[in-house]
Order: structure tokens, then C-alpha cells, then sequence
């Protein structure tokens, strides 16, 4: 299956109108329908407030001050502070109100990006780059928040505003209404024409982003093996031509941001040309008054200076949608590994089977052709085969981290398929060569998925891990349990990790182990007190190791050789040794 995000993301834009993904937006905060409602009102109460204000002014000029009725000057300014006022309280509550919005939202997205994430199969993880995951799940995800939080109301209060000037523009000259809005109507036809191609140099700006953000993560992940070979050189240069092209679309998405700024404020000035000279005509025939005029102009005002926050608030909504559709695309992608209700297939007493089973990645080649085989209970398999020969896709395939492409996997009797995530991996522990290890202690990364010693204290777990034989393997980490371990892995040995990952997979019971060259980074001794402690493991357990180093395997009970797609077996270990040596099964 495809889960190419970058490829998707194409397709995606031209299936998909704005309209559509703009729904797909508002129903994250469907969850905040009361808050936002009473933002609305004040919204609504704000706008409201403010487009009496030009009015009021008008009357008093022409009703009050024209007559020097200072009395009624005093009164009507006293009005209009009390309005303002009011209108700055509301404009207070409001933002605090969005505010909250738009940081629940953020928490809520990330949330979700994130457990998507724990959804999604190995395929996904191989074919995306994890500086671009992280990069959507931040920088994204905090361009919406700052649309939700800063600009969506800014964008109801504009266009409620130019609404209610407009209407007061037209109700009190028509004639003259019309003309003032004549270049809104320009501008309503520029901003449809130009949206699309300011979205698409916001997308690419932020695929850039989240490219340059994968290099960074990709090279100071090997940046020890880069200082090794001292090729420092190849890192500033992958760095550069990444940031290159991020500055290029950065620049490019900013021009393009800014470019409505100076065309809406060209329109709004051309509006209040055309108010001053035909009311001034109006004035001169006697049907205009001056208050009107002023009045007139204040309702220009209050008609493009929100046009013209639209300008940066309409950059703000093309940034939010393009980050938008980069997040969708995690959300609407479902793992292919389904559970399926159990096929009737062909009975098997073997506890593990391959039938018929082929395999092949996205855009490559095939690795498996009809494979067949089987494992029984409580026996020990090897696995052996030149590099690239499909020795850990066999594995993999066992353990459901990928599903055949054809043919099918049985495992105790069950097509592997209808094991829930939760059983198949109660039933099967997987050691790989390069462990995975998150920062805490050593007991934590023990206890990792594995519940059923969470609650014990440090004496009562120790006495576990002595039970189970690991108190010579605990013994190689200084503080035991407390030891304390980076993600990175820097403080402890590559030995060490792997101790910690073979302690976690033992403690956890598996009824099939799979070892895929677990033991190639640790010495012999303690391979062999390895080996002794797998020889404690309940009768019942089916090994599977994956291993170059021959006397690994030559206590196996049954030797498979893998390559060039197929799986057969090896006879004893002299002949996989020929096997190997070949590269092929002698006829």
C-alpha cells in the first residue's frame, strides 16, 4: 500500500475543493460549539457597536454642531465613549475566549495526529521520513492554532463589519453606496483568481519546512558515524542545499502572502476618492449633507479597513489550509494490517505456516516467491542467508509487521490475520538487531508493554527477574533497575541495549521468540549465558533466529536457507554453510 505522504498529498489538492477542506476544518472545534457561539455574539455586539459609532457622528454634526447645540454635543460624546468602552471590553473577552479555542484545539490535533500515528503499519514509517512527521505534528498543526486562536475571529468581525457598512452605505445613498463599492467588486474577482496559487506556494513552503526539518533529524542522528569518516562536508552540504530550497519557497511564500496588502489598500483608497468627489458633487447640488459626508467616509473606512485586514487575514487562511492538508492526510490514512475473521483454511499441526506465501514491498521488487514451510512447537529454527536475501522480511512477515502479499500465515492453527494486535504479540516476542529503547531507567524499558509486573515494588520485580535467570544480565548495569538510559542510547553499550531488549522480550513469556541477529553486538560469554537462559523458557516455545555467526545456529533444530525469494531447507549445518558459501541450493 501506499503511504508516501508527498505522493498522496498531489492526488489529494486536485480531488479536493477549498470548500470541502475548509468543512473538514470547522469541524475540529465542532467540541467548542458554546464557547464559539458566545464569541459570535460579542463578535456580532463589537461589530454592531462600532458601526453605530459613524452614524451617531453624523447625526450630531448635522443635528447638533451645524446649530451649536453644544448640549447635545456633550451628550452624544458621552454616548459614543460608553460604546467604546463596551466595544473594548468585548473585543478583550473575545480574544480570550478564542484563545482557549485555538490552544484545546492544538492540544486536541496533536493529540490526534499522534495516536494516528500508533495506528499506522512499519510500511508507513519506511516510506516518510520521521524530520517531516515531526514537522507536521508541530509546525502545522501550530499554524492552524494560530488561524483558530489570532485570525478566525478577526476574519468573522471583518467581514460582519464590511456587511453593516455596506448596508449603511447603500440605505443612505444608494447611488453614491454603489459607486464607493465598485472596487471591492475588482477586489472580491482578484483574491478568487490569485487564492489557488497562494495556497500552492504555501504548501511547498511547508513540505520544504518539513524537508529540511528530516535532514536536520537524519544527519544528527548519524552525525557520529559523519564525524568518524570526517565528512562534515557531506553534512553542511546536504544541509545547505535543503535550506536553500527552504529559503527559496519562504521568500516565494511571502510574497505571495503579501500580495493582496497592497490591492486591497489601493481599492480602499480609490473608494474614498470616489466618496470625497461624488459627495462633494452631492453637496453642491443640495441633496448631501455634510454630516452625511463625514458619516459617509467613516463607513468607507469601517468598509476597507477590514477589507484590508483581510489581506493578512486571508494569508493567515491559506497557511492554516495548507498546513491543514498535510495533517488530514495522516488522519485519513487506516493501517492495512486489518483484523479479519479467520479463513477456513487447510489445518495445520504446526504452530507456525507458510502457505503459498509471496511478498513484495511498495515500488520494489519481490523478496519472498511461494514460500511454503513449517514450525513446530517448542522446536529451534535458524534462519541463514547472504544479506538482502529476505531473512528479515521471513521474520517480519512472521511477527505481522507487513502481510503476505499472497498466500497466507498461520500461526497456532489461526490465520495471523485475526489475531488482535493485543494476542498476536502476548503470543510473539521480537528481538531485534537494533533494539528500541526510550529514556528512563532500565526497569522501565523491561516493563515496556508489558503489564503484568507494572504494579510490583523493586524487591518484588527483582525477585521476578531472579526467577527468570536475568540477575546475571541485570548485574552488567551499575545501578540494576535505577540505571539510567537515553533514547539515544548514549551512556550504555550497544552489548547493553541489547541485554535490556532480550530481558523485556524473556520476561514477557512469547509462545514464538524471533531473534534477528540479537546477539551479533554482544561477546561470546555472554552469548552463551544468553543461550542458557533461553534454554529455561517453557518447553512450549518456538524460537525463530536470524544470524550470521554459524555457532549461533548449530544447536538449531531445523536450518532454513533464504535467498533470491525463497525459503528451503538447509539440511545440517554443514550444508548451509555450503549453502551460504554458494549462495544457492546446489542441485
Amino acid at each position: 500500500m501506499n503511504y508516501n505522504l508527498n505522493e498522496l498529498l498531489g492526488a489529494k489538492e486536485q480531488k479536493r475543493s477549498t470548500l470541502a477542506a475548509l468543512k473538514e476544518l470547522i469541524s475540529l472545534i465542532r467540541e467548542e460549539k458554546r464557547t464559539i457561539t458566545w464569541a459570535m455574539v460579542i463578535i456580532f455586539l463589537n461589530a454592531g457597536l462600532s458601526l453605530l459609532g459613524p452614524y451617531l457622528i453624523g447625526h450630531t454634526i448635522d443635528t447638533y454642531i451645524v446649530t451649536k447645540q453644544y448640549h447635545g454635543v456633550i451628550v452624544f460624546s458621552g454616548i459614543l465613549l460608553v460604546m467604546y468602552m463596551i466595544a473594548f471590553v468585548t473585543n478583550y473577552l473575545q480574544m480570550i475566549m478564542m484563545g482557549g479555542v485555538g490552544q484545546r484545539m492544538l492540544f486536541s490535533l496533536r493529540n490526534a495526529v499522534f495516536n494516528k500515528l500508533q495506528e499506522l503499519p512499519v510500511d508507513f514509517f519506511n516510506q516518510n521520513k520521521a524530520g517531516d512527521l515531526i514537522s507536521r505534528i508541530n509546525n502545522d498543526t501550530d499554524k492552524l492554532n494560530t488561524f483558530f486562536s489570532q485570525s478566525l475571529m478577526q476574519f468573522i468581525s471583518s467581514i460582519f463589519t464590511m456587511m453593516g457598512a455596506g448596508v449603511f452605505l447603500l440605505s443612505i445613498n444608494p447611488e453614491l453606496g454603489s459607486a464607493a463599492l465598485l472596487p471591492a467588486l475588482v477586489i472580491w474577482i482578484f483574491t478568487k483568481a490569485i487564492s489557488p496559487w497562494v495556497k500552492g506556494k504555501n504548501a511547498a513552503n511547508l513540505k520544504n519546512v518539513g524537508g529540511l526539518s528530516a535532514e536536520i533529524q537524519e544527519s544528527l542522528n548519524n552525525f557520529k558515524v559523519i564525524v568518524a569518516f570526517n565528512r562534515r562536508d557531506y553534512f553542511r552540504k546536504r544541509f545547505d542545499e535543503a535550506n536553500q530550497k527552504n529559503y527559496a519557497s519562504s521568500v516565494s511564500a511571502g510574497l505571495a502572502n503579501n500580495i493582496f496588502t497592497p490591492v486591497y489598500g489601493l481599492s480602499a483608497n480609490f473608494g474614498q476618492l470616489i466618496v470625497l468627489s461624488f459627495g462633494i458633487y452631492l453637496i453642491m447640488k443640495g441633496s448631501f449633507t455634510i454630516g452625511l459626508l463625514i458619516g459617509f467616509l467613516a463607513y468607507i473606512n469601517n468598509f476597507y479597513h477590514p477589507l484590508r485586514q483581510l489581506a493578512a487575514l486571508w494569508a493567515s487562511f491559506q497557511i492554516a489550509m495548507a498546513g491543514w492538508d498535510r495533517i488530514s492526510q495522516i488522519l485519513a490514512l487506516d493501517t492495512n494490517l486489518l483484523v479479519v475473521e479467520n479463513k477456513n483454511l487447510e489445518s495445520s499441526t504446526s504452530y507456525l505456516s507458510f502457505r503459498d506465501v509471496s511478498f513484495t514491498y511498495p515500488n520494489g521488487k519481490e523478496v519472498l516467491h511461494h514460500v511454503s514451510f513449517d514450525l513446530e512447537r517448542g522446536k529451534t529454527y535458524a534462519f541463514v542467508g547472504p544479506t538482502g536475501g529476505g531473512k528479515t522480511t521471513t521474520a517480519s512477515l512472521i511477527a505481522r509487521l507487513y502481510d503476505a502479499t499472497t498466500g497466507s500465515v498461520l500461526l497456532d492453527g489461526k490465520d495471523i490475520q485475526s489475531y488482535t494486535p493485543q494476542e498476536r504479540t502476548r503470543k510473539i516476542g521480537f528481538i531485534l538487531q537494533e533494539p528500541f529503547l526510550f529514556t528512563g531507567t532500565v526497569r522501565e524499558n523491561i516493563l515496556y508493554g508489558n503489564p503484568e509486573y507494572k504494579n510490583l515494588s523493586t524487591g518484588e520485580f527483582t525477585r521476578v527477574i531472579e526467577e527468570s535467570g536475568l540477575e546475571t544480565l541485570l548485574s552488567r548495569f551499575d545501578e540494576g533497575l535505577d540505571s539510567k538510559v537515553a533514547a539515544t542510547g548514549d551512556g550504555i553499550s550497544l552489548g547493553q541495549k541489547q541485554l535490556i531488549a532480550f530481558m523485556r522480550s524473556v520476561l514477557r513469556k512469547p509462545e514464538l521468540l524471533i531473534l534477528d541477529e540479537a546477539t551479533a553486538n554482544i561477546d561470546t560469554i555472554t552469548e552463551q549465558l544468553l543461550e542458557s537462559i533461553l534454554q529455561k523458557l517453557p518447553a512450549s516455545t518456538t524460537r525463530v533466529i536470524i544470524a550470521h555467526r554459524l555457532n549461533t545456529i548449530e544447536n538449531a533444530d531445523e536450518i532454513f536457507f533464504v535467498n533470491s525469494g525463497e525459503v528451503i531447507p538447509a539440511g545440517s549445518l554443514q550444508d548451509a554453510v555450503n549453502l551460504l558459501l554458494h549462495g544457492k541450493r546446489e542441485s
